[in-house]
Parts: structure tokens; sequence; C-alpha cells
């Protein structure tokens, strides 16, 4: 089988792409769960900063 410059290059770059998109997706997730752990503490101070009286009620009826 021959290859030429053109297609060993195409080779190459393409499992160096993979390598490089699969040390990524590694380290994405604990960035990702700090992430959503820094909304969540953001949404509940902001919320905490709000008096709601118990007797409020949802905008929404659950239907049985």
């Amino acid at each position: 089988m021959k290859l030429t410059r053109r297609q060993l290059a195409t080779v190459v770059s393409a499992a160096a792409m993979a390598q490089a998109q699969t040390e990524q997706r590694a380290a994405a997730p604990a960035d990702d769960l700090q992430a959503a752990r820094d909304r969540l503490k953001a949404n509940a101070d902001a919320l905490a900063q709000h008096e709601l009286p118990a007797a409020t009620e949802p905008a929404f009826r659950f239907q049985v």
C-alpha cells in the first residue's frame, strides 16, 4: 500500500486530533461539575436574599 505525503499527513493529523479531543474530554467533567456547583450556590444565595412566605404557591399545578 502506497501513501502519498498528503494521505500520510491526513492520517497523522487525524490521529493527533482524536488524541487531543480525548484528553480534553477527560478534564471537562470536573470543570463542568465545579461550574454546576458554583451556579447552584449562586442561585441559592440569590434566593436567600428574598423572603418568601410559606403560603406562596408554585406557578404550576401537579395533576394526577
